[in-house]
């Protein structure tokens, strides 16, 4: 059954390539949504997919690329938007 959480990183997350990668891990694991950078300086994350695909996912939020820091991450569970691929927003 699939599932979606929006999810906020804070932390040392900008500037370090931390949207790619997650685009990068979002398709290995066969996550779609979207990540994008915010004003506050933190990341955020609306991802949807089979709901072990998608709590995987959010593990490897908790970490991040080896070049972050990630200090806390906020999940909210959503209705599923139904995104056909995952992408990098601006």
């Amino acid at each position: 059954m699939k599932k979606s959480a929006s999810i906020k990183i804070t932390g040392r997350v900008q500037g370090v390539g931390f949207r790619y990668h997650t685009q990068g891990v979002a398709n290995q694991m066969g996550i779609s949504g979207f990540v994008k950078n915010m004003e506050d300086g933190s990341v955020f994350i609306e991802a949807e997919g089979e709901e072990n695909d998608l709590e995987k996912f959010i593990d490897w939020c908790h970490k991040g690329p080896s070049v972050a820091w990630v200090d806390n991450v906020t999940v909210n569970y959503i209705p599923v938007s139904g995104y056909d691929k995952f992408r990098i927003r601006y």
